[in-house]
């Protein structure tokens, strides 16, 4: 995306939302709306014709809510970014959309200046939670089980091969970044996924939200 605008997509029901969304966007430097969607139904089709880097996703989308829209588009584009934008809070919906493939989640309350960070965060590769999000993220991880009794299953390169995954790196990136082959990246995800019983990359990123692997960047 060197040297040309990250191309945005906005699924948003609420055509005075999906305005104001459009204007904020293009007035963003390295980015631009190239299309939109008003329902759940036709956002595959409108986002196979622009072919957006990033996807702006309301989850009450009508006809097909924004989760199961997200889990959909991603089987067929899974280079494409996911940014959830919604007013739920409720940690069901969160979890439901990182397993779903979201790399962020916005809410419309905190919408201007926790959007902008998120569109530069996820479309650089990383997962980005809204403040307000990551603080009854927080209160759950205080409630969740042991974060070491899970990274004490795997060596230290697998715990940091399986973060780095979750923060949206590619094997070969996660190579160049660890000085380690690409072969040999693939294999610590695999010994680590076997330990942890995670199948998809999806849990591995709620796993590692759970368990505060991601701490980092939930500031």
């Amino acid at each position: 995306m060197i040297g040309s605008a990250v191309k945005v997509f906005i699924a948003e029901d609420h055509g005075v939302v999906r305005e104001a969304l459009k204007r904020f966007i293009n007035s963003q430097p390295d980015f631009e709306v190239v299309g939109e969607a008003a329902g759940g139904l036709e956002v595959a089709g409108k986002v196979q014709e622009s072919k957006p880097d990033v996807i702006i996703m309301d989850l009450s989308l009508p006809g097909m809510d924004g989760i199961k829209c997200t889990a959909s588009l991603l089987k067929s584009n899974p280079d494409t970014k996911v940014i959830a934008l919604t007013a739920h809070e409720e940690m069901s919906f969160i979890r439901e959309c990182l397993a779903a493939g979201a790399k962020g989640y916005v809410l419309k309350r905190s919408m201007a200046e926790e959007l902008r960070l998120a569109l530069n965060v996820v479309s650089r590769g990383g997962t980005y939670l809204d403040p307000l999000v990551s603080a009854k993220l927080q209160e759950m991880l205080s409630q969740a089980p042991d974060s070491s009794s899970s990274a004490n299953k795997l060596s230290e390169r697998e715990v940091q091969v399986v973060t780095l995954i979750a923060r949206g790196l590619s094997a070969k990136e996660i190579s160049k970044q660890l000085a380690i082959g690409v072969k040999t990246v693939e294999t610590y995800k695999a010994r680590a996924s076997e330990k942890l019983g995670i199948r998809t990359r999806a849990e591995l990123v709620r796993h590692a939200c759970e368990y505060g692997w991601l701490k980092d960047e939930l500031r």
